[in-house]
């Protein structure tokens, strides 16, 4: 099995069995070590694999770090364990006092789900206050999977992480300041806008004026890229070519039920979105939809048993519900919000492959 595939598998596992899970202890067997296992490590030789590894802090002996994994008879990544049912906002500190009395260059700091990796780069063999490089187990993204494969023990080698540790870093720090201005716009940043497209002074009024069109601006701008590359990957599909003006006449995949029932353009944006999502595992001619007066559901095989979504578009609290065992559902803004749930997605339509 795939290094990705085996990640996925755990995700779903522990999907399942969370709540089950409520200890620190149980989250440690049940979570942790199954993580570490599928990243080639000896979870139960300790030798490569040590539990409570003791890191003396100044005058304080003893002091036991969760697991330590040792390459060489050396420590270089130490792994401070919580609970599965405990967020990690509490617990940065004691991990960074054990990192300065090792040799170790990497911590990761997890309640099972969430994995924190930290470093020293802002000041050598002081551990930074801000990671590096964020995990979550139940929001599986591409990209993350091939930089956790680095942390595979028959490749792992640390000047190459080291290499790519800032630059991962300052990329998390970007998106994140992006995201905060597209969920709510700064006066700086729609100053920073308005700087090549309004001549007037930038007083106060005129930002709060220009705040909602720099939001709605964004959103019109992703909605108009995404239709772009839905357009041209559908143009590329042997199977299908079907561009989303074709969509809106097309009737053979669909089933209205009464007369009152009407298609939107955004329902048609999220049945493209999903067919191109899921087309690397399901030919997009398998990909259906039938729409409903409540909600417009995504099926396999125009088979109503297996529906993989159901998507509510067309009021204001727009929401994704997947076909899993808890029929999770998951509030977007809108249609370009389904990108961020490309795994969620797979996942949900691989149980009815």
């Amino acid at each position: 099995m795939e290094f990705g595939d085996q990640i996925r598998a755990l995700a779903k596992r522990v999907q399942k069995m969370k709540d089950s899970i409520l200890t620190e202890e149980a989250t440690k067997t049940s979570v942790i070590m199954p993580f570490f296992q599928a990243l080639n490590y000896d979870v139960f030789n300790p030798e490569e694999f040590l539990p409570e590894f003791i890191a003396d802090v100044g005058i304080k002996k003893g002091e036991k770090v969760d697991y330590a994994i040792i390459q060489n008879k050396k420590p270089i990544i130490l792994i401070e364990a919580k609970s599965i049912q405990e967020p990690l906002t509490k617990h940065d500190s004691q991990l960074f006092r054990y990192f300065g009395t090792t040799e170790a260059k990497f911590a990761i700091l997890t309640n099972g789900i969430h994995y924190k990796f930290f470093t020293d780069l802002e000041e050598q063999n002081k551990m930074d206050t801000t990671p590096f490089f964020e995990f979550n187990l139940f929001d599986i993204r591409d990209h993350q999977i091939l930089e956790l494969n680095k942390f595979k023990k028959d490749i792992f080698d640390v000047a190459s992480i080291n290499t790519t540790a800032e630059e991962l870093k300052y990329t998390n720090e970007v998106k994140r300041f992006l995201k905060e201005q597209w969920d709510s716009p700064s006066d700086d940043f729609v100053s920073f806008v308005l700087a090549d497209i309004y001549a007037g002074k930038k007083t106060k009024q005129v930002i709060e004026k220009f705040n909602g069109i720099v939001k709605r601006s964004l959103k019109e701008f992703l909605n108009d890229a995404l239709n772009d590359k839905l357009k041209s990957a559908l143009a590329n599909t042997d199977s299908e070519q079907l561009s989303s003006k074709e969509a809106a006449v097309s009737v053979e995949n669909s089933s209205v039920e009464s007369p009152e029932v009407i298609t939107t353009q955004d329902e048609l944006e999220g049945y493209i979105t999903i067919k191109v999502l899921l087309k690397d595992i399901i030919s997009p001619d398998r990909v259906n939809y039938r729409d409903n007066l409540s909600y417009f559901n995504i099926l396999l095989d125009n088979n109503i048993r297996k529906w993989i979504c159901r998507l509510y578009l067309n009021g204001s609290n727009k929401s994704i519900q997947f076909n899993d065992e808890d029929k999770t559902t998951i509030a977007i803004n809108d249609v370009a919000d389904l990108i961020s749930h490309k795994e969620k997605i797979i996942i949900t339509a691989e149980r009815f492959i």
